[in-house]
């Protein structure tokens, strides 16, 4: 597989499992109260496999929870392990 440096891991995920013939991933926001707070994460579904974001966001920053979980997503159908977090990441 090859990509254009920049795309969206959400975009990239969803062209490997054209790619590889399963399903389109499924997405799931998940929250955590955390005292005053509520945290931010996702999970996504391939081909019956759930992959966890390894981040919590803060709620403006949902799109950067699928986008981790995306990557996860990704990192397992190549069977590498996962990158470094980027630093455009807007986490806790």
């Amino acid at each position: 597989m090859s990509y254009k440096s920049g795309t969206p891991w959400q975009d990239r995920l969803d062209e490997a499992c054209r790619e590889i013939q399963i399903g389109t991933p499924v997405f799931q926001i998940i929250s955590d109260r955390r005292g005053g707070r509520t945290a931010w994460s996702s999970r996504v579904t391939i081909n019956g496999k759930t992959l966890q974001a390894r981040f919590w966001y803060d709620g403006k920053n949902l799109n950067n929870a699928k986008e981790d979980a995306a990557e996860m997503a990704l990192t397992y159908l190549s069977g590498s392990s996962p990158a470094s977090p980027s630093t455009s990441r807007g986490g806790w």
